[in-house]
């Protein structure tokens, strides 16, 4: 798609966000209704479904949207606004801790996007996009570790990116610049790869976190960050590590 092309498709989802926001405001559409589908939205608009999609998604991200697979979308309950965060670079991370930063590729190749992936990113299963594993260390020590998507269509100079000798959190940060995210974390036992990569026992507690970026040309990234045994996030921290 050009700028060109790229710029009325932007307009309009913004149309279809404000129109939908409306709505809910003034209570055509009350908490918990399901809403319209998204075919039948794009012929009441006259749009595309991904148009559709790009603008329920936005919605979602502000917390006014519930959506769910094969469940559709209704309007949220108790809707909420999303905290904002910054995303910090690892490496200046580790170098402010007084360690010498390292970067191991591990995987990186195109893959077909799994079902639950897809699903998190909102793009078709099956899509064709960068999967990559890296692991970052300090002194020589895994920091933490990352198994990454990455869609080329929202960063188109991705093709330049060479992951092998720049570490993606970094070249994403500085070259992609997004608009909107997603951010979660929990608690997982580490699988046999997250213990041989973190240098640990597998089953051992690990501190995990999910968050998913978007462009106004879609989802840029979405990234599983495992990170070492006794990592602490600071409550109240909004900044994410990575």
């Amino acid at each position: 798609m050009t700028d060109r092309q790229a710029a009325p498709n932007s307009r309009k989802a913004q149309h279809i966000v404000n129109e939908v926001r409306r709505r809910i405001i003034e209570r055509e559409w009350r908490q918990g209704d399901r809403i319209p589908d998204e075919a039948d939205l794009a012929v009441e608009f006259d749009v595309a479904r991904a148009t559709v999609n790009k603008a329920l998604q936005l919605l979602a991200d502000e917390g006014l949207l519930d959506r769910r697979r094969r469940a559709g979308t209704r309007v949220a309950v108790d809707p909420v606004r999303k905290a904002t965060f910054t995303i910090a670079i690892v490496r200046e991370q580790v170098e402010q801790a007084g360690m010498a930063y390292s970067y191991r590729v591990i995987a990186q190749r195109r893959s077909p996007l799994p079902a639950d992936i897809a699903a998190r990113l909102g793009l078709p299963e099956g899509r064709t996009l960068v999967h990559m594993r890296a692991v970052h260390y300090g002194d020589g020590k895994p920091f933490q570790l990352e198994d990454r998507w990455i869609n080329p269509h929202a960063a188109p100079e991705l093709e330049s990116a060479d992951f092998w000798h720049l570490n993606a959190n970094e070249w994403l940060v500085r070259n992609a610049p997004y608009l909107r995210a997603d951010l979660s974390f929990s608690a997982e036992n580490a699988n046999r790869r997250d213990a041989r990569l973190l240098q640990t026992q597998a089953g051992q507690a690990l501190l995990v976190m999910h968050r998913t970026t978007w462009n106004d040309l879609g989802p840029i990234t979405t990234v599983r960050v495992a990170f070492q045994p006794g990592h602490v996030v600071g409550a109240g921290n909004t900044q994410s590590r990575g």
